[in-house]
This record gives structure tokens, sequence and C-alpha cells, in this order.
């Protein structure tokens, strides 16, 4: 999928329309290619974003409409409002409620400690609150240096079979790029929904993922498949976190829980993929512009993501490698004959031009597909 504007679907038209405004007022791209991304014309995307400056998300047609609060609010109606965002969001305790309210522009909002006190009042506080420790993690310095994905572990629906949740997060900011309702693990959905987040986001410099199909493989000679290669393709690093080691993609790991914390758990059953997906639809608006991230010192994630300025190509031109390098075209049988010898390169590059390129040590190359480095042949072994 190359090159296309994502359509706006009556499903997901609040959410894209608080996403454009957001990424609009960013700035990290030209308005008129962010409005190419969201398959709107220019016109339409300065109208929109005009009633959200006037009125923030009120401001758009479709989403609540609920007037503001007035600065003088009893200690009741304080509580009542409290009170009211924990039953949307069970899951939230007193700082996220505390952050959210004033993000809300709510004046006289109680301590986080205060909260926690009034819903223990009010009998909704949890006997024993969940508390996960954290991995001991690093930060991409900029939004899109590198995004995470992964599947969360699968669950059944009652008349439609499995569902693989499948996610894309920035690394840097927490944004969730993509949240899919997948029936399976293959590269198919992946590929499918990489496209879209391309056309919608542009693309990173970097993907981590793990080891695991579909985009990582043992039979390949550098643990590539076919979508790696395709990434690789559009300029991305394909990064694999280390065998056995999970906290890698830590980030990963807690959206996992909160997903399954704020989301899943939420129902005893649930019916198809469709029903999961308007489900997942409405708590990503949730999780990236109105809950407090604590890793983020309580702001959004929406606040620290910017889209990125690399856009989704239209073609994907062939490798043009420099005269010194020796090319080589890997054959149907993933092979290349290079100084006498054949070396089997895998089959995730079968038909690509690969490049042989001498090194500082006699008889050492390393092997290159495009910026991806393969691996390495010592001729005088």
């Amino acid at each position: 999928m190359l090159g296309g504007a994502v359509p706006w679907t009556v499903e997901t038209i609040e959410e894209q329309r608080l996403e454009f405004c957001v990424e609009a007022q960013a700035d990290a791209v030209s308005f008129v290619e962010l409005c190419r991304r969201f398959g709107i014309s220019p016109k339409t995307g300065y109208k929109w974003l005009a009633r959200f400056e006037a009125a923030g998300p009120d401001g758009l047609a479709d989403l609540s409409r609920r007037p503001r609060r007035s600065p003088s609010r009893t200690v009741e109606a304080m509580e009542d409002m409290v009170c009211e965002l924990r039953r949307e969001h069970p899951s939230w305790g007193g700082r996220k409620i505390s952050r959210r309210l004033k993000d809300q522009g709510e004046v006289g909002v109680p301590a986080p400690s205060t909260i926690t006190d009034i819903l223990r009042r009010r009998d909704l506080l949890n006997p024993v609150e969940a508390h996960y420790g954290g991995f001991v993690s690093f930060e991409a310095e900029h939004p899109n240096d590198m995004w995470q994905m992964d599947y969360k572990g699968w669950f059944n629906t009652t008349n439609s079979g499995q569902c693989h949740p499948f996610d894309v997060l920035d690394d840097h900011s927490r944004y969730n790029l993509c949240l899919f309702a997948a029936r399976d693990e293959t590269e198919s959905p992946v590929k499918a929904q990489l496209g879209e987040a391309f056309n919608r986001y542009g693309l990173p410099l970097a993907i981590l993922c793990d080891n695991g199909p579909p985009w990582g493989s043992t039979g390949s000679r550098s643990g590539v498949t076919r979508l790696g290669v395709w990434l690789v393709d559009l300029g991305i690093k394909v990064v694999h976190s280390r065998p056995r080691h999970p906290q890698t993609l830590g980030k990963e790991e807690r959206f996992h829980r909160t997903l399954k914390l704020e989301v899943l758990s939420r129902r005893p059953t649930w019916e198809n993929h469709s029903q999961v997906q308007i489900a997942f639809d409405q708590w990503r608006t949730v999780y990236n512009h109105q809950r407090p991230h604590d890793s983020l010192k309580g702001d959004t994630p929406a606040t620290r993501y910017r889209p990125s300025p690399r856009s989704m190509p239209a073609r994907i031109e062939p490798p043009d490698y420099p005269n010194d390098y020796h090319v080589r075209k890997v054959s149907s049988d993933a092979r290349v004959h290079f100084m006498g010898n054949r070396y089997r390169i895998g089959k995730p590059f079968v038909g690509c031009n690969i490049a042989f390129v001498p090194t500082t040590t006699d008889g050492t190359y390393n092997i290159l597909y495009r910026h991806h480095h393969i691996g390495s042949i010592n001729l005088t072994q």
C-alpha cells in the first residue's frame, strides 16, 4: 500500500477530526500534505481547524457538546465530577483523574490524595488497586525516531473466532498509531495496518519488534522476513529485541496491560471483531488525547507526538549502490554467486539486488541490502 490517502470512515470520523486538528497545530508537515494524508481537501481542513481552535474538541460537530464547567463549583459538585470520571474510567486513580480535570479547565481540582479519599468514601476504590512494576527502559529522543509494534495475546470472540490485537506505539511519546482487531498474526494484516499508519503519520526512522513472525524469522540469514524487506525498502531500520528479553519492548507490554484493564476486561465476552474494533477506536482517542500518562509526568501522548515529515512514497525505487560495491541478484533458490562461492541469503530476498562491500580487513566483505546488514563473509577462511 503506497501513497494513497486514508479515507475518513463513519466509525472513526470523530477521532480522525481530533487527530487532524492536533497534528495541524503541531505544524510538523505542510498543511496540504497533512490534508492529503487524511484524505480531505484543504478547505475542509481549515474549517475543522478553525472550529477546533475556537472551541477545542467541543467545536468538532460530532464530538461531545457538554458545556464547560463553571469556576464556582461546590465541593459536592466537584466530588460528583470526580466520581463521574472514575465510573467512566474505572482503572484511573487519583493522579490521572486530577490531571484530566485540570486539562478540562476545571477550577479547584482536589489533590490526587484527596481524590483517592473521595473514591474510597464513595465506595469506588478497589480493595487492592493494581500496581505494576516498571521496566528499565529507554526513550527515543524525538517522535518517529522509533516505533514499537507487537501483538497482544489472543482471545476468543463468540461469533467470529480468535481476535489478535495488533498495535503500534511511538517510542518517544507513547502515542498509539494503530490498534487493530486482527483475525490472525500473519503478514497481510500487519502490512495493511502499517501502510495506513505510514500514510497517516509518515515514516519512522526505525521500528522495534520481537523475533517472532511475521516480522522476525530464524530461517533467514539476517532474521528478516518479507515484511522486514518491505520496511527496509521504505528506508526504515528494522530492530529486533533481544531473544528472551521481553523488557526490551517494555512500552508495548505496559500498553497491553492498560488495554486489558481499561477495555478488554470490561466485558465478560466479545461478540465479534467489529464490536472489538469499535471499542478500540473509542478508547484510542481516550488513550492518546485524554488519559494522563504517568511516564509523561501526567501529559497525554498527543501533547508529545508530531507526525513525521517523511511521507509514504508513491513508489519504491530500486536500490542504488556505489560503484565499488559488488552487486548480485538473489536467485529463486535464495542464493548468490560471489568470488567462486555460493552463499545462501534467504528467501525474503529472492529477486533483490544485494551488495558485497569490502571492509578494511583483507578478504572480508559485508553483505547489504540497501542500508540493512545481512551478514559478513571471510574469503580467507
